[in-house]
C-alpha cells in the first residue's frame, strides 16, 4: 500500500485518510496509534511531505501488556493541530468523509490512509474477516456507503464502545485489499483460498470413501451371515450353482466389492447381476430364520 502511493495528491489523499479515521482529534491534538512501525513511519513521511516544517509530529512508542509495541505519532498544540484540520476540512466535533478534497484518481490511496489507521484482516487461513475500527458511528456509516461505490458489501457493529465496521467473505476481502493497494495480499488471500478449498474436496473424497468402505464392510457381514445360516442348515452345496459359486466366493474374501466379485467369475457379470444373486441368497436366508425351507425348495 505504501509504495502506491507515489504523487502530491496520493499522499494528501493517503494522510487525509489516516488522519480523519485516526485514534483522537481535538483542536489542540491529534493522535494516531498503531501496531505498526512502517505505518508509523508513513504518517511522518507524508505530514512532512504535505505540511513541510510548519506542522511537527512526536513520535513515541508504548509497550502494551501482550508484548506488542504502539507507535504513536502526536501532533500537538492549538497551531500545528488548526493547521492540519484547516487544510483537511475536519470538524472535531463531528468528523465527515468530503470527497471534493480527494481527487478522481486517489480515492484508492484515501481508502488505503483509512486501513492503516484503524484497519485489520484476519489469517485467511483461519477465518475470511477484515475490519475498520471507526471513533464515531457517522463515520462508519460514510464508510460503509463508500465500500458500497466498490461493490463491497459492509456490515457494522458495536464493541466495546467502537464503531466496528467489518467485511465478511473472501471476495469481498480480495475486492477491498486490492482497491487499497494490497494486490500481494490479495493473491495470498487467493492462494490460502484454493488450497483450503482443495483440502475440503480431498476430505469430502476421503469421507466418501470412508462411507462406501463402511457400506461394504456392512454388506459383506449380511451375506456372510445369511451364506453361514444357509451353511449351517440345508448346505451351501444345496444352491443352485450361480449362487453356489457367489457364495463360495464371498465365504474367501469378505472385502471383495460386487464388482470384483462379478469379475472373478466366469464368466464375468456385471455389479448388478451380483447384487441380483445376493438378494436371492438373502431371500433364502431369510425364508430359513421364518421357518426353514427345504433343500430342493432352494
Amino acid at each position: 500500500m505504501c509504495s502506491s502511493v507515489n504523487d502530491k495528491d496520493k499522499r494528501f489523499a493517503c494522510l487525509y485518510g489516516m488522519i480523519l479515521f485516526s485514534r483522537e482529534i481535538t483542536p489542540e491534538h491529534i493522535c494516531f496509534q498503531t501496531e505498526s512501525r512502517i505505518s508509523a513511519d508513513m504518517f511522518s513521511r507524508l505530514l512532512h511531505s504535505v505540511f513541510g516544517k510548519s506542522v511537527c509530529a512526536a513520535r513515541s512508542e508504548k509497550m502494551r501488556k501482550s508484548g506488542q509495541v504502539l507507535y504513536c505519532c502526536d501532533i500537538s498544540g492549538a497551531e500545528n493541530a488548526g493547521a492540519v484540520l484547516k487544510a483537511y476540512r475536519i470538524n472535531p466535533e463531528q468528523r465527515r468523509i468530503t470527497p471534493d478534497i480527494i481527487v478522481n484518481n486517489s480515492h484508492g490511496v484515501f481508502m488505503a490512509g483509512v486501513f492503516l489507521a484503524c484497519g485489520s484482516v484476519n489469517d485467511p487461513a483461519k477465518e475470511y474477516h477484515l475490519e475498520f475500527t471507526v471513533p464515531e458511528e457517522e463515520l462508519s456509516e460514510e464508510l460503509v456507503n463508500l465500500l458500497k461505490d466498490i461493490g463491497v458489501h459492509a456490515k457494522t457493529m458495536v464493541r466495546r464502545g467502537k464503531y466496528i465496521v467489518y467485511v465478511k467473505g473472501s471476495e469481498s476481502i480480495e475486492d477491498t485489499l486490492t482497491f487499497i493497494g494490497a494486490q500481494q495480499c490479495t493473491l495470498e488471500l487467493m492462494n490460502v483460498k484454493i488450497f483450503k478449498d482443495v483440502r475440503n474436496k480431498a476430505n469430502r473424497i476421503a469421507n466418501c470413501d470412508n462411507a462406501n468402505i463402511d457400506k461394504v464392510i456392512t454388506a459383506s457381514l449380511r451375506q456372510t451371515e445369511d451364506i453361514r445360516l444357509i451353511e449351517q442348515t440345508i448346505g451351501i452345496d444345496k444352491l443352485p450353482e450361480e449362487l453356489r459359486e457367489i457364495a463360495e466366493l464371498r465365504l474367501s474374501a469378505a472385502d471383495m466389492s460386487l464388482k470384483e466379485i462379478g469379475d472373478a467369475l466366469e464368466p464375468p457379470i456385471s455389479r448388478s447381476g451380483v447384487n441380483h444373486r445376493f438378494r436371492r441368497i438373502a431371500k433364502i436366508a431369510e425364508e430359513i430364520r421364518c421357518g426353514g425351507v427345504k433343500a430342493d425348495e432352494a
